[in-house]
């Protein structure tokens, strides 16, 4: 039977001890832009006192980001994101989605689209990287440039070769394969690279399986759950043929997406192939520290560690990176005080709340030049646009790359590649 998605809501005492984890409250100071007001909200919507062309409810409720950071404060264990999906999913069928949004989700579902784009994209990359601003424009181009390599682990093509941890260790898989995604395949071809290199270092043997697709994260939380569901079957259906192997995620929103499968599935008959493929999936900075990880060379840097929303509330992997960041001898992790918030990226919200998602990144902005850091270090290629964009029109010259580009250009120093 299809679970009730409202119910994790039932146990909601409304202390308010969410309001504070909350961006777009802390923006708005509006308790309907807060989790305990749209719970209100939510709860209306089940019983049906609100309906869902109502335009105060679809206002506050497409204003949520959708970060879950609300769910790991709650005292109560109040389950959020399945409500909130439910949600998104009545108003697609009485209000349209954005232009920009559909485009966006057209590209990325569909290979026949997404592969000429991304080639496009890649072509005028070097381009995007000469246009500043905080116009919307300039902001599109600022997140294109920001997908590029940078110098931390610059690109090249490195082999790797069998590292320190060959041997294979008790209570971690010796083979995994890798969750290549939409735009990080597409855009973040570097990050995949130094993933796999990273992972080899560390006795992992990665494999390649084909026939898999975007994760539908974005379909999801824009209410096309249709979709959704069929690039869900689509990944369920491929990673089925390699059922012994372990998925590796470099993508925070993927790994989410992919870890409630089941969830997504309910009553379809991949349902328990689905929960499987759940248990199996790591963020790759999890395998790593499963690994140790091994040692790099020293670099003297500073970064600031920047967890995405998906890895820390949803996925509750905390510890992890950082793991993988302090294997690098030399590098000073460095706090600020936006880090368990926001950027402002959330898939999508970029594109259909411009004002809200710029204001929330403006706070992380200011809190990132304030700490002095080097580099910016994240694992979700969103996040990574939308913080290098909002550093660029800031003016701040501040490389945002992915925790295991940096572990990459320390084993390179180290020797661990031909």
């Amino acid at each position: 039977m299809t679970p009730n998605p409202f119910s994790g809501l039932h146990a909601c005492v409304h202390c308010g001890f969410c309001l504070q984890s909350c961006p777009t409250f802390l923006v708005t100071g509006d308790e309907s832009d807060s989790p305990r007001g749209r719970i209100v909200l939510l709860g209306a919507l089940e019983r049906g006192e609100l309906q869902e062309t109502d335009p105060d409810l679809i206002l506050h409720l497409d204003r949520c980001l959708g970060c879950r950071a609300c769910e790991p404060v709650c005292p109560s264990g109040v389950s959020y994101a399945p409500a909130l999906e439910e949600s998104r999913r009545r108003f697609a069928t009485v209000r349209p989605i954005p232009w920009p949004v559909r485009l966006l989700l057209a590209i990325v579902g569909e290979p026949v689209l997404r592969i000429p784009f991304f080639t496009v994209a890649r072509w005028i990359r070097p381009l995007a990287s000469l246009v500043r601003g905080s116009s919307a424009p300039a902001m599109m181009f600022g997140m294109l440039a920001a997908t590029r390599a940078k110098g931390v682990g610059n690109g090249r093509r490195w082999r790797s070769r069998r590292g320190p941890a060959g041997e294979a260790r008790a209570q971690r898989p010796s083979m995994v394969a890798l969750f290549r995604g939409c735009v990080m395949d597409g855009l973040f071809g570097h990050v995949h690279r130094a993933t796999r290199r990273t992972l080899e270092v560390n006795g992992y043997r990665v494999v390649e399986v084909s026939g898999q697709d975007c994760c539908g994260a974005l379909h999801a939380h824009a209410g096309l759950h249709d979709e959704a569901v069929r690039l869900a079957r689509a990944n369920v259906s491929a990673f089925a043929k390699h059922s012994g192997l372990w998925l590796a995620v470099n993508s925070a929103g993927c790994g989410a997406q992919i870890r409630e499968y089941d969830r997504l599935l309910a009553d379809d008959s991949l349902e328990e192939t689905a929960r499987r493929l759940a248990a199996r999936t790591c963020d790759v900075t999890e395998l790593l520290a499963v690994a140790g990880p091994v040692q790099g060379a020293r670099m003297e840097l500073k970064v600031a560690y920047d967890p995405p929303c998906h890895l820390l509330h949803a996925q509750r992997v905390s510890e992890a990176p950082l793991k993988v960041l302090q294997a690098i001898p030399g590098l000073e992790i460095v706090p600020h005080e936006e880090a368990a918030l926001c950027c402002g990226s959330a898939g999508s919200y970029s594109l259909s709340q411009r004002e809200l998602s710029l204001a929330i990144l403006e706070r992380k902005v200011e809190a990132l030049a304030k700490s002095g850091a080097q580099v910016v270090a994240t694992g979700n290629p969103g996040c990574i646009m939308q913080i290098g964009a909002g550093l660029r029109a800031r003016g701040l010259d501040l490389p945002v790359v992915h925790p295991v580009e940096l572990l990459d250009r320390s084993y390179a120093l180290a020797g661990y590649y031909s």
